[in-house]
């Protein structure tokens, strides 16, 4: 008898995958270039090498519970993240544009906070449910 298998990666799940990916490049260019990215962001360097380790932390989880959850909860939750951060970006550049030094430490400071909110989100949620055949 044979037997059907989906297969194991689809456009969704490198979609996923890729979105961790970015997050971990993001983490490291924002602890190798803390000080100058933070001077051009207007935020503190520690706040950057923060949002950095976060980034890096909450990028490896993501990546990790791949296989363990769904594609739904995932897209769910990254439409909820990348939310945030289209809002705290529109946030930070209205306060920069009216004068405000807080602009980058809102954009950063989501940066810093979402992706620990993401990956504990992701490791309370359900496993994914798998078909037997």
């Amino acid at each position: 008898m044979a037997q059907v298998v989906a297969p194991l990666v689809t456009r969704r799940t490198v979609g996923v995958i890729a979105d961790g990916v970015f997050k971990v490049l993001l983490g490291v260019a924002y602890i190798v270039g803390a000080a100058p990215l933070g001077r051009l962001l207007g935020a503190p360097a520690w706040l950057m090498v923060a949002s950095g380790v976060t980034l890096l932390i909450g990028g490896g989880i993501e990546i990790g519970y791949t296989r363990s959850r769904s594609l739904r909860t995932y897209t769910r939750f990254m439409v909820a993240y990348d939310s945030g951060w289209v809002l705290s970006a529109l946030g930070g550049a209205l306060l920069a544009w009216q004068g405000s030094s807080a602009g980058g430490e809102v954009w950063i400071g989501y940066q810093t906070a979402a992706p620990i909110v993401f990956a504990a989100l992701l490791a309370a949620a359900n496993p994914a449910q798998t078909a037997s055949v």
